[in-house]
């Protein structure tokens, strides 16, 4: 079949063309073109450039136009030549494309270095380029999809409230022991094991979770070593810092800790009164309940869009395969690498370490360009089959949505894009949403199940099925003094 193809293919193209082009494949996405260039293509582009030559050149003894064709031929012929070889390549390159219908990823790759040009008879030559993979699209209507449904109540918004006046409440002093979300004022000392010196910090703040920050040191479980402290108690515990942790200073070391708890305080959430209501420009905390109500259903529109875009990913992922070019997966999983690389760099990372990582990265971003690939062009072919285009204007507002995410300015935003490469990829991401949402006007959706419990109570529920009730042990007298 494939040789029949070719045949058809090189009968269509001599009757238009006059270089005569041999195509095979050469694997997966791949194809090698071979190309002849009859001797009278190659006679007259020589001729040509002669021509053009001998009306400009100057020769000692000859008037401007005079010189005659031998002399040129000597003292030009190897510039010439050159220049016709180059040309010939580009022209008939380009034309076995063309020509061939070929719908190539990236320009021909040609080393006119290791082609020759005869002095007589045709110049042959042959190259590979990557083509776009050729696959059917699987029936993109009537797709089923699961819309998920979050009943926004009464105790959920009174939540959102809650945490709402909690980031707008001030730290009180209190009395007694230390529980779970208070804020200590404490004066620490950090020391590393392999150095005398201790690094004393005072009147540092400490949120008492589940696991939190000591001055610039992690502490896993550290609500377990602060909860029931009193002021003036001292807790000590030990820390392996992480390899890869930001701060070089204490990087992959193990960190003992000594805490002097000084103060002790509990979040007061703000007072519901007129100065609070202003700040979000409402009348009473009916219209602000209102507010959030209406606030909490459009993030779960979105939240549901969401996951109703995952389920058409994959759809298509599962019922499309083809195989994918490989130089471009290369490409594609190096720049992964690079971007990779240059965030652990930013995180603060020594490049020691980073090399340690790179076979267990370089592995990851194949399989990621892979993924990425086969999406980009899944989304191309839904893109022409629905004759979706992207316009500035698309772009622009997809732009501001991100800035104003971001607290950036979208002009600003816009041309450090447009220097780093970037823009291109917002615009494709622009044309992916536009595909799904043509796929999913033409789905068959149905509503799950409302979710009714908030997360905290689904979370303690699961919890309380799935797990038998521990008491927590008491601590011994020793243990006490021990961490005292």
């Amino acid at each position: 079949m494939a040789e029949e193809k070719t045949q058809e293919q090189q009968d269509q193209q001599t009757e238009k063309s006059p270089y005569t082009v041999t195509i095979t494949e050469a694997g997966a996405c791949k194809k090698k073109i071979s190309v002849e260039i009859p001797e009278e293509k190659i006679r007259k582009a020589l001729d040509g450039k002669y021509t053009g030559l001998k009306k400009d050149a100057v020769l000692p003894g000859f008037r401007k136009g005079r010189a005659p064709l031998r002399l040129l031929e000597k003292r030009f012929g190897t510039d010439i030549t050159k220049q016709v070889k180059l040309q010939l390549l580009a022209d008939a390159a380009q034309e076995a494309v063309k020509s061939n219908k070929l719908d190539i990823l990236g320009d021909p790759d040609i080393d006119p270095e290791k082609v020759e040009l005869p002095q007589s008879g045709p110049m042959k030559f042959e190259f590979e380029v990557e083509v776009r993979p050729e696959f059917e699209l699987p029936e993109l209507e009537g797709i089923e999809i699961k819309k998920s449904a979050i009943e926004i109540t009464d105790r959920r918004v009174e939540e959102e409230l809650t945490s709402i006046r909690n980031r707008a409440g001030l730290w009180a002093p209190k009395d007694g022991t230390v529980e779970p979300e208070d804020q200590i004022i404490a004066d620490i000392v950090i020391a590393t094991e392999e150095s005398n010196e201790h690094d004393k910090q005072d009147n540092i703040e400490i949120y008492v979770r589940k696991t939190g920050f000591t001055g610039p040191i992690p502490v896993e479980d550290l609500q377990g070593l602060l909860v029931g402290a009193k002021s003036g108690d001292t807790k000590k515990t030990s820390v392996d810092v992480p390899a890869t942790f930001f701060n070089e200073q204490y990087r992959g070391k193990k960190v003992s800790l000594e805490i002097t708890v000084k103060e002790i305080k509990r979040l007061q959430p703000a007072e519901m009164n007129e100065d609070f209501l202003a700040r979000f420009n409402v009348s009473g905390a009916d219209e602000l309940r209102d507010n959030i109500r209406k606030a909490m259903a459009a993030h779960a529109e979105r939240d549901a869009r969401s996951a109703m875009s995952e389920q058409v990913h994959q759809y298509l992922r599962e019922k499309t395969s083809f195989d994918l070019p490989s130089d471009v997966v290369a490409d594609q999983s190096l720049s992964i690498l690079q971007r990779q690389y240059s965030n652990m760099l930013m995180q603060g990372l020594a490049r020691e370490q980073i090399d340690e990582q790179m076979e267990q990265l370089r592995a990851g971003s194949e399989e990621q360009a892979r993924q990425q690939l086969h999406q980009f062009f899944i989304m191309d072919k839904i893109a022409e089959k629905f004759e979706i285009t992207v316009t500035d204007e698309e772009v622009n507002g997809y732009i501001a949505q991100v800035a104003a995410m971001r607290g950036r300015r979208p002009e600003r935003m816009r041309e450090e894009l447009a220097r780093d490469g970037s823009l291109a990829h917002f615009t494709q991401q622009v044309r992916q949403q536009k595909c799904i949402e043509k796929i999913l006007e033409k789905a068959k959706i149905t509503d799950a199940e409302p979710e009714k419990k908030s997360a905290p109570e689904k979370k303690a529920a699961t919890k309380k099925k799935s797990e038998p009730k521990k008491e927590r042990p008491k601590r011994t007298k020793k243990q006490a003094e021990k961490e005292g």
